[in-house]
């Protein structure tokens, strides 16, 4: 059965529990990685999912910011070993806009020994993808979308899934209307919510171009989505978090309304 493993729930700043990322699994076992979070808890994240490194040849990044992009590292210094013993088929692929795979690069080279960078282009190839543009990746047409995000460059994808379900992510900030053609009558939509509305004077989501559970709610039932997965959220009540954002939400939409915690899974 395809699933979405929740690896991670929380935005940059969440303490308790790991930054927004996860995996796309298909019927078959196999895996995409969106995401990476900001360190090595990445490792943990999939030892603790029981997800086989050795299943994972793909990554999607969506953009730059370090709480997406840092667990790479980890994950190049943890692949070696499986590269070096012979014990992984095929090559690890990462998915990026230019500009990401330029800062990437740069950083890799950087602060990695030879033994790591000398497996870039080697066994771990970049794939560079432009808005709109599809790629095939395990059994699914991942349709790139460039998510016009205000602080940097952001792609977000498109997919149908193997069952004939659509799913899109859109990275974490709020949806923009340049999109609603892509992202309308999807079976699943995956949207940040920071916090709930009664929070928002507190922890400001829109000046950093979030949004609140009720916003995120009114723009998936404007879409006619039919599951609405919110992640990119506050640790500040993770023991209530799921009831209180999923209570606000039911106000505002009519689908389905996951609020998953880390490790977390979700059968599409």
């Amino acid at each position: 059965m395809e699933k979405i493993t929740m690896l991670g729930t929380g935005h940059a700043m969440t303490l308790d529990c790991y930054n927004t990322c996860f995996t796309l699994q298909n019927n078959k076992g196999e895996y995409i990685l969106v995401d990476t979070g900001g360190g090595l808890q990445i490792i943990k994240q999939l030892r603790d999912a029981n997800i086989d490194f050795r299943k994972i040849h793909n990554i999607i990044l969506s953009h730059k910011h370090t709480d997406h992009i840092l667990g790479l590292f980890w994950i190049i210094r943890y692949s070696a070993r499986f590269f070096n013993s012979d014990n992984y088929n095929g090559n690890l692929n990462i998915y990026v806009h230019k500009e990401l795979e330029s800062t990437l690069r740069k950083i890799i080279f950087e602060l990695l020994s030879k033994k790591y960078t000398n497996l870039i282009d080697n066994r771990i190839i970049f794939h560079i993808v432009e808005d709109k543009e599809e790629k095939r990746i395990l059994d699914y047409n991942i349709k790139f979308l460039d998510v016009h995000a205000k602080k940097e460059k952001q792609f977000g994808f498109r997919t149908t899934l193997e069952n004939g379900k659509t799913i899109v992510f859109l990275g974490d900030e709020t949806f923009d209307e340049k999109l609603r053609e892509e992202v309308k009558d999807v079976d699943w939509l995956l949207h940040e919510a920071m916090c709930m509305d009664s929070e928002a004077e507190k922890y400001k989501p829109y000046e950093k171009m979030h949004s609140t559970v009720k916003t995120a709610s009114k723009i998936a039932n404007s879409l006619n989505v039919k599951n609405l997965i919110l992640y990119h959220s506050n640790d500040n009540d993770l023991k209530n978090r799921k009831r209180l954002y999923s209570e606000e939400a039911r106000e505002y939409f009519n689908g389905n309304i996951y609020v998953p915690d880390d490790l977390e899974i979700i059968d599409l």
